[in-house]
């Protein structure tokens, strides 16, 4: 009986994974075909789409897009991200439940609507639709995820030790820097990465507050609009990669904390 079942749970954890990953492995196996036909059989393995990718300006350009918008975006939101948790563990602020809420309020919300109010609200504000908004539409979505983060494992446990920085003399800007900030760099890493591997793989945002200059996901799209070709697979197979080397650094991120 024991047999049959761990037989049933091998099967059925290599119908989990090959239900998420079988899409993936074809995308890459046909970005690696040396015809112009995505199809079967398959002719390869060739790196001709790659080169292709690689020396075609509006991807590259696409590209070095996303990777800026997705730093600086990252960057932005988990400094704001970690002062609105450290002031609201650390301050007794009024209705800071409701704040807290309306904070982490944009996880819930679909990105179309956020983009559609984000492009809204720039029309009227005169802003051009350019990396700038769409980097700041990526803020808006990153903040809540960076917060909920950062918060989560600011812990009474850290507070000993700001007190203690305080009673020896440092103001309150250093306790900040050299006390909170390396306690909670694990989280804050943690919340950076994992930002950054959503922002690079962002699209409606993007596609709605972009216009002339455009992120990789709105290239892709540009593309698949002609239809399928292993050049669209080898842009997608990219950006894949990229999102695996961010999720392998949030992992490892994670598990170099050392528990408490």
């Amino acid at each position: 009986m024991r047999s049959i079942a761990r037989i049933a749970s091998w099967i059925y954890a290599l119908a989990v994974y090959g239900f998420i990953f079988l899409p993936v492995v074809v995308l890459v196996l046909f970005s690696l075909q040396s015809t112009s036909f995505p199809i079967p059989p398959f002719t390869g393995p060739s790196l001709r789409w790659y080169e292709a990718v690689l020396s075609d300006s509006r991807l590259t350009s696409a590209l070095v897009n996303s990777l800026l918008v997705a730093v600086l975006s990252s960057a932005a939101a988990v400094v704001l991200g970690f002062l609105s948790a450290w002031g609201f563990a650390r301050f007794v602020l009024p209705g800071s439940g409701l704040l807290r809420g309306l904070i982490t309020l944009p996880l819930t919300v679909s990105y179309l609507i956020i983009g559609m109010g984000l492009l809204v609200l720039f029309n009227w504000a005169g802003v051009p639709k350019s990396l700038l908004a769409a980097g700041i539409g990526h803020v808006v979505i990153n903040l809540p995820l960076c917060f909920a983060i950062i918060y989560s494992q600011l812990g009474d446990h850290q507070i000993n030790i700001e007190r203690a920085a305080r009673d020896l003399g440092a103001p309150e800007w250093k306790v900040l820097l050299l006390i909170t900030v390396p306690v909670m760099a694990p989280a804050i890493f943690a919340g950076f990465f994992l930002s950054m591997t959503f922002s690079w793989d962002e699209f409606v945002i993007s596609f709605l507050l972009t216009r002339f200059e455009t992120t990789l996901p709105v290239e892709i799209w540009n593309l698949l609009r002609s239809g399928l070709n292993p050049k669209t697979n080898a842009v997608g197979s990219l950006v894949f990669a990229v999102s695996i080397v961010l999720v392998v650094f949030f992992e490892l991120t994670l598990l170099r904390r050392k528990p408490a």
